[in-house]
């Protein structure tokens, strides 16, 4: 069932265009990262759809759902999700959130707890701000966006992604999606993660919690997100020692695994 429903954000109403796979069993509702779209689960649809119904969806800005006018944060971003839920009739679901889709999981959390069954939180941190080592590469990156380079930025963003030589079509799918966004939402983006800072309420989140890191990561340090786990009453980390900062697509097997297990789990459910 694909469809595109209004979500009403903090900032401005916006269109999600959203996908249900599947046709029975509790909702996991995925949250793609920066840059990408809903699509990009397949993995995990394959994975889960049998027992479960995923909701994917595009992000304001990304894909095919429009951004709006003004700057937005992650908050108009969570808003606009718990939104979509409540149109389609969906009370609760198991959120599962990558990198940007992460902190805003992490926002529902704060904002929405009660659309919250549980969370599964990939190689995000309670602040998603650029690490000092990371600065050169971050302003390559800015200064191809900001003059139009978007091919350019897709190849050198996908090359960060996935280095090896055996990950060429993951590659070169991750170019092209990112070279498909427009200069002012992918900036649009970026500025509200920038934005983004949760560390002083992380402690507040009561659901289920499990913090997923990539162990090659070059995007969030491990730090961050072993601090992110401590933060949270309860959570658990599980480190995927040969996976980088895109964990459901270069080490597919392992975290459909943890993340079915998770989701499973009478604490979970």
């Amino acid at each position: 069932m694909t469809a595109v429903l209004q979500a009403r954000s903090t900032e401005s109403p916006v269109l999600l265009s959203h996908e249900i796979h599947g046709s029975h069993g509790p909702l996991v509702l995925m949250l793609h990262g920066l840059g990408s779209r809903g699509e990009d689960w397949g993995f995990q649809i394959e994975a889960l759809q049998d027992r479960y119904r995923v909701l994917t969806l595009d992000l304001r800005g990304h894909g095919i759902s429009p951004s709006a006018p003004g700057w937005p944060t992650l908050r108009d971003l969570a808003a606009d999700v718990a939104s979509l839920l409540q149109q389609i009739g969906e009370q609760r679901a198991h959120i599962v959130g990558l990198s940007l889709g992460g902190g805003v999981a992490l926002q529902m959390s704060i904002d929405f707890p009660g659309q919250v069954e549980s969370l599964t939180i990939v190689n995000a941190a309670a602040t998603l701000r650029v690490p000092f080592r990371r600065f050169p590469s971050a302003f390559m990156r800015l200064a191809l966006l900001l003059t139009g380079h978007r091919r350019r930025l897709g190849k050198r963003v996908a090359v960060g992604l996935f280095p090896r030589a055996d990950q060429l079509q993951l590659r070169e799918v991750t170019a092209e999606r990112i070279a498909e966004n427009t200069r002012i939402n992918y900036l649009k983006a970026i500025l509200a993660i920038l934005r983004f800072d949760l560390r002083k309420e992380v402690h507040l989140i009561e659901v289920p919690t499990l913090v997923v890191a990539g162990r090659l990561d070059p995007t969030v340090p491990l730090r961050s997100k072993v601090a992110l786990a401590q933060a949270v009453p309860g959570a658990r980390l599980e480190v995927i020692e040969n996976s980088g900062h895109a964990t459901p697509l270069d080490a597919p097997d392992e975290f459909n695994r943890i993340l079915l297990e998770f989701i499973s789990e009478p604490t979970a459910r």
